[in-house]
């Protein structure tokens, strides 16, 4: 009867899965933690009385965030002892993620978690006010307040540019080619005056504590680097979209992974972010 149960409730939830891990992942920024939620939300799923479920894509789509709620609590507490910048799990796609790129990612850990909640449940996945209010469990103008305060904390990171997506790809393959070659020029004429460098190593791989600000200083971060690349080579494994960017996965000269996603504003690389923490590469093998 277990067995029966499991493919019974297996029958609602796994066409819902995707739709689930968008909430968890934009929710949380990991995909290991977001997979585990939606691990945990099965098993609720398994010990509900599902008969009385009118909505199960609601109920479930509240029991991840709620799980998500939870878990942020402890999630900052490890980002304040996180080594260098933290950046989220690299999520590479074939297409362009218009909702939720890597730069509103990063505002989004700016917020309190009801309020990423809120405005990732109003503003980017249509959910109206009072749906969102019976999800975080606070009445509908709260939830108004709460998105509204969001709203203005991450308008600055809504794309400005839309870049075409082969614009884009080619954009990246450049990028690589030129850093690692050590085309200085061409990788010159590609970024913007005040380029940006993030890069995560998590204290497990070699990567700049601070985040490296300025055309000079980048341009000689990449002179330094392709020295490196020079003698121990870079592979370029595939381009594609890393969190909505236009970006790159490469296995690098020690064996492990590594991502590279490219923010460009007007034509221009403004910042380039780099993922080398192997804990956040292992979905990518």
């Amino acid at each position: 009867m277990a067995g029966a149960g499991h493919e019974d409730a297996a029958v609602v939830f796994d066409p819902l899965r995707p739709k689930l891990m968008r909430v968890a992942y934009r929710m949380l920024g990991s995909v290991a933690d977001a997979e585990d939620i939606i691990q945990e939300a099965f098993i609720r799923w398994m010990g509900a009385d599902r008969a009385a479920v009118r909505e199960p894509e609601a109920f479930l789509r509240r029991t991840v965030t709620r799980l998500c709620l939870d878990q942020l609590k402890s999630a900052r507490r490890q980002r304040e002892t996180y080594v260098g910048p933290w950046l989220p799990d690299p999520v590479v796609e074939e297409e362009e993620e218009e909702d939720v790129t890597l730069p509103l990612m990063l505002a989004l850990e700016r917020l309190s978690p009801l309020e990423r909640a809120a405005f990732l449940l109003h503003d980017v996945f249509g959910l109206a006010f009072e749906e969102v209010a019976t999800t975080i469990q606070r009445d509908p103008a709260a939830c108004r307040q709460l998105a509204a305060r969001a709203r203005a904390h991450v308008r600055e990171e809504r794309p400005r540019f839309r870049i075409e997506k082969q614009r884009g790809l080619e954009l990246a393959r450049a990028f690589f080619t030129a850093s690692r070659s050590g085309d200085m020029k061409g990788l010159g004429a590609m970024l913007a005056a005040d380029v940006s460098v993030h890069s995560d190593g998590g204290g497990k791989r070699p990567a700049a504590m601070q985040p490296i600000v300025g055309f000079d200083a980048v341009m000689k971060l990449h002179e330094y680097l392709a020295a490196l690349f020079r003698k121990d080579g870079s592979k370029l494994v595939r381009a594609g979209f890393v969190n909505g960017l236009p970006g790159f996965v490469t296995l690098e000269a020690d064996g492990e992974l590594q991502t590279t996603a490219l923010e460009i504003e007007d034509g221009k690389v403004a910042a380039i972010y780099v993922v080398r923490n192997p804990d956040k590469l292992r979905h990518l093998h």
